[in-house]
This record gives C-alpha cells, structure tokens and sequence, in this order.
C-alpha cells in the first residue's frame, strides 16, 4: 500500500463526484422538458426521430403502456442482432468484414444477443477473433446506445411515479428514448472516443496486420473501430470489450490517463442520475443521503481490495518464507494485473465495473487473492445498487429505499411514507419482488449447473472438483443476473477451434441458461419497478409531521446501508463461503 494507491481511490471519488453534480442538473432539465443549451442542435434530429418511429412524444404512457413499450422495442432489437449476428459472412460485400469471419453457432448467438440487448455484454466469445466489423457497429454498439437508454428511460419514469401528484402518467418511453440517445449518451460517447484516439486507442476499417519479429516469427495485430465502441461501452455500463481481453488491451486502454478516463466513464452517470433525482423531486437532500449511501459502499469496497491485493495471498506469504522473501516485500499480489495500472488501479478499475452493470476489466479476477475476489461477488451480491448501471442503479436503490422506509416506519409504529405518499401492501409487494428477482435468478442458475453434467462441462479443467470451480460457476450466473459481464475467466460456453480440430461449438447448456438468466433478471425487475411507480403516480401527497420519518439524514444513511447488506448477506452469504472466502481462509489457488 502506497500514497499514490490511496490517492488514486480517494481522488477518483472526489473527482466524479465534482463531474457528476452539474451532469445531474443538466439530466434533470432534459427529462423535465426544460430548455438547454443543446436544443438548438438537437430539436431537429430529435423531431425527425418521433415523425419516423410515429409516436406523439406529448402524449402519456401509464407502467403497462410505458412497460408494453420498454419489451417490444427490446424484442425488436433482440431478432435484429439476432439476425445480423447470424448471417454475418452475408455482410462481407459492405468491406466491413475483411477477414472474413463466419456467423458464431446459434446458441452463442443467442447468449451474445441477449447479453446486449440485457446491457450486459457478457461474452463467450473473443470479438477479435469472431465478430466482422459491420457486426461490432451496426450491431453491438447500436445495442450499447439503445439498452443503456432504455435503463436510463426505466428510472427517470419510477422518478415520475414518485413525484406524481395526480393521474398515472409515466411520460413517454420514446420520447425519453430519444433524448436519452441524442441528449446524454452520443454527446459525451463522441467527444470522449476523440480523447481515446488522442491517447492511442485505434479507431480504423483496416484489415489486420500481420508483424514479424527479429527472431522471424508473425504475429497477426487485430486492428478496428475500437474507441467509437469502448466509449459507449463504458459509459452505457455495457462493458464488452472489442478484444477478448477487454481494458487490459494497450489498443482499448493504453495508459494510465486513459484508464482513470475509462473509469470515470463507467461511473459517471449512475452517479449524475442520484443528483438527477434530487432535482426532480424537488428536494436534492435526497439525492444527496442516496449518493452519500453509494458512495460509502463504494469507497468500503474499494478499500477492502486495495488492502487484500497489496497484502497478498496465504499461499504468496507461505511461498515468500521459504524464499527467505519478507511477507509483503514483493509489493503485494500482481499476477493477472498489468504494470501500467498497478495494483490500485486494477483493484479500483475491478470495483468501479463490478458495482455497475460494466464488466470491463483491467485484470485478470480469477487472480485476485480469496478476499479481494470476494470483493466484486459482495458488489454483485448488493444487486446494483452501489451506482449500479445507468438507469438500473437508481431504479434498483429507490425500491430499497422504500424497504427501508417500510422498515423504519414499523420500528417507529407508523405508516411508512416516503416524500409525503403512503407506501402501503402493494408497493411493498411489488418492491419485494422486483429485488428478489435477481438473488433467486442467479442462486437457480449456479444450483442447476453445478448439479447437472451439462453444466460442469463449462468449468475450466484446472478448477474442476475446487472452491475455485464453484466461484467460477456462480459468479458467471450472478454476474449475468446483474447483467454485468465480467467473469471468473475459466468459465466457457464457447470452444473455439484450435491445433488439430475443425470449426467451432457452443456449450448449449451454458448458452441457453445464461442467456434466459440475463433475459428474466433484466425485464421482470423493470416491471416490478414501473409497477411501483404506476402504484405511486396516482397518491395523494401529505403533509410531513412530527412524526414522520426523514429520509435525508444521515440515520437514514445507515438504515438504507442496513437494509441492504442485511438483503445481500441473507441472500448470497453461504454461496460466498463455498467459493471465494474458503479459497482466501485456506490460501487454496484452485
């Protein structure tokens, strides 16, 4: 542990912190139909936009309209990368498939195009090695605009609900759609690829290079649209990298400064959404307790991996004293990590992409030591609510805000109001439901591989039979629950031909279960949350009393923190003991 690595986390915190306040207010003034500086540009595409998708952005939608609207543009999506994933050799004829790479097996197809469509990005595939040109862009990357919008279009209808004072009216999916796209996301995505390509991300249509060394061996050099892609895939929290090795790649993350960028990216708008929500209530004390309470988890999460790789593993220690090598002298565990980020860059980086939907990755998370691998299933277990994805984050910590106030108005003996409105059996209902959902998709998912054949076969040979085995199992599926996309690398759906063998073959098993994993933890939460808001829209505010509970004060900070590592342990807290803190108890590598 250094000064430098203290620093980077402490000022990265104070840094997005500064970012995301004025993104917060201009978000508000998008979604609250008030004028901004970028209407001028904007107002054409943005008219031409509704004439052509025909819809009437004046006009309201209550949650099962904005609901029916939110699962057919996402089915729609769904089979139009499902077909340009298919029938990608058809494409070769636009130049924008230059090594002529066929269509991935239909199962993985099926996982890849959920996992997009899900802002999940999860990948059995390597992209350089798989996916043509015209498939990155006109697929993958459409996908990371339009999911990311449509979690951000989810929350900003759940604040409505909140704040409603009469009627059902949610506002309109498209219209939030569009400005979302056009307003938000393809500004801040242009600007930052050019700051990329400044820094030496590659940006071109150039078929792949093939290099020789002095000692007369080739190696091919992938090359591609990657900072247009990486831009929209860390600041959508979508994650999937255009190389298999994701933000470890000099070609997608090239140096320190563009690292801290890539971060920042990846946080930005969760963090802006909190402060968002402060404006459009009218009341930014509650986007503040809501931020200081992410922002705690985040910085305590950061903290315990920082200090668990920069002290190393048991088994380094044991390895260091039979050496003759102090304990810690070697600067703490570096393998799977890259020189240029050190351990507190990976370890923050890993922390950022794991309390979001991003599984973007700096490092290697199979490397990590037993406890500081702990540390992304503890943010995957808290079910994004540590900034969690754009859109997602905040929907998913509003409704364990009103278990909280559910919670604290039993303690104190009354009703349970949140800003005014009664939250009565049917919210608390539907808001138990929409954060069970996740949990109990992941938990069925890593029952039902580790207990079949058919599942084992997607854990990697080395781990088989190990805690090593049972954490790369559950954290792919919590991983895809949470419609994250990083994983614990040993885990495949995807055999790529190799020396010896002809063509390529899915794990059927993993494909489909991982991708119906993805499909239900990502709609029936949006539901569950539309449904709470539809339920709040029509309630009549009352005033505070002296009794009424404050949500905007430190007590209730530490009630919502609580509430939720209360959730998340009770959930997932005898899974973990299988896996990760058993590896890091007895220094077990596999």
């Amino acid at each position: 542990m250094t000064f430098t690595g203290w620093l980077t986390i402490f000022g990265f915190a104070v840094i997005l912190t500064a970012l995301a306040m004025p993104l917060g207010s201009y978000m508000a003034a998008v979604y609250s139909g008030r004028r901004t500086f970028a209407d001028r540009v904007l107002g054409v595409p943005e008219r031409f936009l509704y004439r052509v998708l025909r819809v009437d952005p004046t006009q309201g939608q209550d949650w099962k309209a904005y609901g029916r609207s939110v699962i057919l543009f996402s089915l729609a999506g769904w089979l139009l990368l499902y077909l340009i994933l298919r029938t990608q050799t058809l494409w070769s004829f636009t130049g924008l498939n230059p090594q002529g790479f066929h269509s991935a097996p239909w199962d993985v197809t099926f996982n890849t195009t959920s996992s997009y469509v899900t802002n999940t990005n999860w990948q059995y595939y390597g992209g350089e090695t798989t996916m043509s040109y015209f498939s990155q862009m006109a697929g993958l990357t459409v996908q990371n605009f339009v999911s990311a919008a449509t979690g951000i279009a989810v929350a900003v209808a759940l604040i409505r609900g909140i704040v409603g004072r009469s009627g059902r009216s949610l506002g309109n999916f498209w219209q939030d759609l569009v400005r979302t796209v056009l307003y938000v996301l393809l500004p801040i995505s242009v600007v930052f690829s050019l700051v990329l390509i400044s820094q030496g991300t590659i940006q071109t249509l150039s078929t792949y290079v093939t290099a020789h060394g002095l000692t007369g061996l080739s190696q091919v050099i992938a090359l591609g649209p990657v900072a247009s892609q990486e831009a929209i895939k860390l600041l959508g929290t979508n994650g999937g990298g255009f190389f298999n090795v994701n933000s470890a790649h000099p070609f997608e993350n090239p140096t320190g400064f563009t690292n801290l960028v890539e971060m920042l990216l990846v946080l930005v708008i969760p963090a802006a959404l909190v402060f968002t929500y402060g404006r459009m209530t009218g009341s930014r004390r509650q986007g503040y307790a809501i931020y200081t309470t992410m922002m705690l988890m985040f910085l305590g999460a950061a903290i315990v991996a920082y200090v668990a790789e920069a002290h190393g593993s048991p088994a380094q220690h044991a390895a260091g004293l039979h050496t003759g090598v102090i304990a810690g002298s070697s600067g703490g565990n570096m393998e799977g990590k890259d020189q240029r980020f050190g351990i507190a860059g990976s370890a923050l980086f890993d922390v950022v992409t794991t309390v979001t939907s991003c599984g973007a990755v700096n490092s290697a998370l199979e490397s990590f030591t037993g406890i500081g691998g702990a540390v992304p299933f503890a943010n995957l277990s808290a079910s994004e609510v540590i900034f969690g994805g754009v859109g997602t984050g905040l929907y998913s910590i509003l409704l364990y805000v009103l278990l909280a106030v559910f919670i604290g108005g039993l303690m104190v003996g009354r009703t349970p109001e949140y800003l005014g409105k009664k939250i009565e059996a049917r919210e608390i209902k539907l808001t138990a439901l929409g954060i069970l959902v996740t949990p109990l998709a992941a938990l069925f998912c890593t029952a039902m591989a580790v207990a079949s054949s058919a599942g084992r076969q997607s854990i990697s040979a080395v781990a088989a039979g190990g805690p090593q085995a049972f954490s790369e199992t559950f954290y792919a599926y919590l991983s895809q629950a949470n419609n994250n996309g990083s994983a614990f690398a040993g885990y495949t759906g995807f055999v790529q031909p190799v020396a010896g063998n002809v063509g390529s073959h899915g794990i059927t098993f993993a494909d489909l279960l991982g991708g119906l994993d993805m499909l239900f933890a990502r709609f029936a939460p949006i539901l569950f949350a539309l449904a709470v808001a539809g339920s709040l829209a029509g309630k009549r505010v009352s005033p505070a009393g002296l009794g009424t509970m404050r949500t905007d004060n430190p007590t209730f900070v530490v009630l919502l923190i609580g509430v939720i590592v209360l959730v998340g342990a009770l959930t997932f807290f005898p899974a973990l003991l299988l896996g990760p803190i058993v590896q890091g108890l007895t220094g077990r590598l596999y």
